[in-house]
C-alpha cells in the first residue's frame, strides 16, 4: 500500500479493489494483487488519462520476474513454448510517458497466459477502446485481470494458471459511470458490448470488491447497472 502522498497521487490508491492475498504491491504506474497459487495477478489497477498512451519510440524490453514480488512472480520461462502469449494486464501502451513506467508494464506479475488470437484480437479491442474513453471521458479508473478459480489449466513447471475468462472494469473519473466486461478467453468478432457485464454479477464471481471506498449509495447505483447505453461505443 501507498507510503506517502506523493507516491499516491497519481493513482488515487482509495480507488483499489479489494485483495483476496492481501498480497498487494505497488509501482509507479499500476498497483497490483499477486496471488501465488495461481502465479499472477488477480487484479492490476491503474489510471489512464488522455494522451498517456501517445509517445513512442521506447525500447521495448523482455518480460523479467518482478524484483518486488516476495514470493517471487512467475519465471518467463514457464511460457515458452506452452502455446500462450505472456498477455499484459496494464498495457505496455498505456505506460508510454516514460521509458521507467514503460519497463513496468513487462515484469511477469503484469502477466497473464493468453491466446495470441484473444490478446492481438478481442482483447486489443477492448483496450483501444478503453484509451479512447480515457480521452472522451477526462481519465478512467481501470482494474483488469483474468477469473483466477481451483479448476484452470496450468502451464510451466510453476503450474501458471490459464484463466478460462478475462475481464475490465472501469470507472470514470468523475465517478459518473461504470462499466464492466467480462470476456471468455477466446478468439472471437463479436462486439464489445456483447461481453458487457454489472460489476456486482463480477464479483461474485471473482470474490473481488472492486470499488469499496465508493460511497455506498453510489456504489450500489453504478455497480448494480449493465447499461452501456451511456458510454459511446
Amino acid at each position: 500500500m501507498p507510503t506517502s502522498e506523493k507516491e499516491a497521487e497519481n493513482i488515487e490508491f482509495s480507488y483499489l479493489p479489494t485483495s483476496t492475498t492481501n498480497a498487494v504491491y505497488e509501482h509507479k504506474g499500476y498497483v497490483f494483487s499477486y496471488v501465488e497459487a495461481h502465479e499472477q495477478s488477480e487484479w492490476v489497477a491503474y489510471l489512464l488519462e488522455d494522451g498517456k498512451w501517445k509517445y513512442s519510440n521506447l525500447e521495448r524490453p523482455l518480460f523479467e520476474q518482478d524484483p518486488i514480488v516476495k514470493t517471487e512472480s512467475a519465471h518467463w520461462g514457464n511460457y515458452k513454448k506452452s502455446g500462450y502469449t505472456k498477455g499484459h494486464l496494464c498495457p505496455a501502451g498505456d505506460r508510454k510517458q516514460t521509458q521507467e513506467l514503460y519497463d513496468e508494464t513487462f515484469f511477469t506479475s503484469n502477466a497473464s497466459p493468453q491466446l495470441y488470437d484473444f490478446n492481438a484480437g478481442i482483447w486489443n479491442r477492448l483496450e483501444n477502446k478503453v484509451r479512447y474513453w480515457a480521452g472522451k471521458y477526462d481519465g478512467i479508473y481501470v482494474v483488469t485481470g483474468g477469473v483466477l478459480s481451483d479448476d484452470l489449466e496450468t502451464i510451466g513447471k510453476e503450474d501458471v494458471s490459464v484463466p478460462k475468462y478475462f475481464y475490465k472494469v472501469l470507472l470514470t473519473k468523475d465517478k459518473t459511470r461504470m462499466i464492466a466486461f467480462l470476456v471468455p478467453h477466446e478468439k472471437s468478432n463479436k462486439p464489445l458490448y456483447e461481453f458487457v457485464v454489472s460489476v456486482d454479477e463480477l464479483e461474485k464471481k471473482t470474490g473481488i470488491d472492486f470499488f469499496p471506498k465508493l460511497d455506498d449509495a453510489t456504489e450500489n447505483k453504478l455497480e448494480a447497472s449493465k447499461d452501456y447505453k451511456g458510454w459511446s461505443f
